[in-house]
C-alpha cells in the first residue's frame, strides 16, 4: 500500500551500483574507458566526415548526426555514474531528475528515429538507385534529421509532465540515473495508468521505427537477391551491414530494457541491462563504422596521409 500521508521531496539520491560495493572501482576502469573510447570514437567519426568530402552523403550526414546524437546521450548519464563509484555522488534536485530524464528519453528516441532514417536510406540507395540522388537530397535528409529530433522532444514533454506531476514519498531512486520506471516507483499514488502509459510510448517508439526498418531489410534483401553478380550482391549486402549490425543490437537492447513485464527482472538485472545500452551500445557505433566500413577506413587512411586500403 502507498503511504497517505508524505512529506514533500526536493531532491532524490541513486542508490548506483551498492550490489557491487566491492567492485566499484574496477566498475570504474572499465565503465570510464568505455565512455573516453565511446567519446573519442564518435569525436573522429563526426570529424572524419566533416572534413573529407567522399563522406559528404545522405548515409554519412545520418551516421554523423547519430554519432553527436550518442555522444550527448553518454554526458547525460555517465559522468554522474562515473563519480557515484568513487564516492563522489551528490543528491539530484527533483528540477535536475527532470532535466536529466527529459534529455535522456529525447536522446534515446532520437537514435530510434535516426537508425529508421538510415535504414531509409540504404532502401532507396539498393532499390531505387537511379533516383538515389533527387530523392535523398539535403531537403529530405534535413527533414528526417529534424523529424527524429522533434518525435524525441514530443514524447519527453509528455514523459516528463506525466511523472513529475506524481507526488514523492521516497528519494532513493534504484538506479544510477533518473530513468522512468525507478522515479515512479517512489510516488506515493496509484501509477497504474502512468504505467500504461508509458508502456504504450515505449511501444510505439520503439516498435514503430523497429519495423520500419524491419520492411525497408526485406524489401532490401529481396532486392540484392535479384542482382545478377555474386559480386554485385557481396557489394550490396556490405553497403548494410555495419548499419544492420547497429540496429539489431540497438533495438534488441533497447526492446529488453522497456518491453519487457516491469516485475520481471531484478533491480541488479535492470541495471546490467541499462549498462548495456548506456555504455555499450554508444560504443558499438564508432567500432562497427571503422572497423567494417571501408569508406571510412579509407578516410581515416587519407586524414592521417596514408593510402586508401586496396
Amino acid at each position: 500500500m502507498k503511504k497517505e500521508n508524505h512529506t514533500a521531496v526536493s531532491e532524490f539520491v541513486f542508490q548506483g551500483f551498492s550490489s557491487f560495493h566491492e567492485h566499484k572501482l574496477t566498475l570504474f576502469v572499465i565503465f570510464l574507458t568505455l565512455y573516453l573510447l565511446t567519446l573519442a570514437g564518435n569525436v573522429i567519426i563526426v570529424t572524419i566526415i566533416s572534413v573529407d568530402r567522399h563522406l559528404h552523403t545522405p548515409m554519412y550526414f545520418f551516421l554523423s548526426m547519430l554519432s553527436t546524437s550518442e555522444t550527448l546521450y553518454t554526458l547525460v548519464i555517465v559522468p554522474r555514474m562515473l563519480s557515484s563509484l568513487i564516492g563522489l555522488s551528490q543528491p539530484i534536485s527533483l528540477a535536475g531528475c527532470a532535466t536529466q530524464m527529459f534529455f535522456f528519453i529525447t536522446l534515446a528516441i532520437n537514435n530510434c528515429f535516426l537508425l529508421t532514417a538510415m535504414g531509409y536510406d540504404r532502401y532507396v540507395a539498393i532499390c531505387n538507385p537511379l533516383r538515389y540522388s533527387v530523392i535523398m537530397n539535403a531537403k529530405v535528409c534535413a527533414q528526417l534529421a529534424c523529424g527524429a529530433c522533434s518525435i524525441g522532444l514530443l514524447v519527453a514533454i509528455i514523459q516528463i509532465s506525466s511523472v513529475f506531476r506524481l507526488p514523492f514519498c521516497d528519494r532513493e531512486v534504484a538506479h544510477y540515473f533518473c530513468d522512468i520506471r525507478p522515479v515512479m516507483k517512489l510516488s506515493c499514488a496509484d501509477t497504474t495508468l502512468h504505467d500504461i502509459v508509458n508502456f504504450i510510448v515505449s511501444s510505439l517508439v520503439i516498435v514503430v521505427p523497429m519495423a520500419l526498418v524491419f520492411i525497408s531489410y526485406i524489401l532490401i534483401i529481396s532486392t540484392i537477391l535479384k542482382i545478377a553478380s555474386a559480386e554485385g550482391r557481396k557489394k550490396a549486402f556490405a553497403t548494410c551491414a555495419s548499419h544492420l549490425t547497429v540496429v539489431i543490437v540497438h533495438y534488441g537492447c533497447a526492446s529488453i530494457a522497456y518491453l519487457k513485464p516491469k516485475s520481471e527482472n531484478t533491480r541488479d538485472q535492470d541495471q546490467l541491462i541499462s549498462v548495456t545500452y548506456t555504455i555499450f551500445t554508444p560504443l558499438l557505433n564508432p567500432v562497427v563504422y571503422t572497423l567494417r566500413n571501408k569508406e571510412v577506413q579509407d578516410a581515416l587512411h587519407r586524414a592521417i596521409g596514408k593510402k586508401p586500403l586496396a
